[in-house]
């Protein structure tokens, strides 16, 4: 299916995953995700020292395995 659509696993996987729990964006008709703006009042309101905090308590969940995702 990935192949077929020219996107990578990774990115169909998580596609089929959203969709069988219902959690699938809205897409556009161009089949691209719809962008949402309910959090741009929180854009740009922390200052430096939180946005650093909230990136390291993100780092771990930035990695991937490599044997599982292509």
């Amino acid at each position: 299916m990935a192949r077929e659509e020219g996107a990578s696993l990774a990115r169909t996987v998580i596609r089929l995953l959203m969709r069988a729990t219902g959690l699938r964006p809205p897409e556009r008709r161009d089949g691209n995700p719809k962008r949402q703006h309910d959090l741009d009042a929180l854009a740009g309101t922390w200052s430096a020292e939180e946005a650093a905090e909230f990136e390291r308590a993100l780092a771990a969940q930035r990695t991937l395995d490599a044997d599982v995702w292509d």
